[in-house]
């Protein structure tokens, strides 16, 4: 059952060199795209919440989010209801490319799920789910500094 996480990972790591070679033009790098996305669809949400839809730590996403300001794509304002907390909203150039991120996406799904029924494709992306799921569970617990027990 290793196998199922090293496909999953060799399908991510692929898709991820994919899309940071396609993006490269609209100054888009290092995953950055996948930042973009969320702010585009979650407009206001803070650091802590993307870090969590991402799952990775607030470091990373900190400094995507410097180098997507930087660049352009999304503004940081004070939260009104607590001002220790940036909301992050799209810029015009992040909402004028959101739509080409989109079409990858649906194109790199097209692509992988090639030759699958749609009956499969739901079946994997139940399975996905619950597998991710789990996941966040752990790494909830280990983010909060509680050891795994293997």
């Amino acid at each position: 059952m290793e196998d199922v996480l090293r496909s999953i990972g060799k399908i991510s790591r692929a898709l991820d060199a994919i899309s940071n070679i396609d993006f490269q033009n609209i100054d888009l790098t290092k995953g950055q795209y996948l930042y973009l996305v969320r702010i585009c669809e979650n407009p206001g949400i803070i650091q802590g919440r993307l870090a969590e839809l991402v799952m990775v730590d607030r470091t990373t996403v900190s400094q995507a989010i410097k180098k997507l300001v930087n660049n352009g794509f999304i503004t940081r304002q004070h939260s009104e209801t607590n001002l220790k907390n940036y909301e992050l909203y799209p810029t015009a150039k992040g909402t004028a490319i959101y739509p080409r991120l989109k079409r990858e996406n649906a194109y790199s799904t097209d692509k992988a799920l090639q030759g699958f029924s749609k009956a499969e494709a739901q079946q994997l992306a139940a399975f996905l789910e619950r597998m991710t799921v789990n996941v966040n569970e752990d790494w909830k617990s280990v983010k909060a500094g509680v050891p795994r027990d293997y």
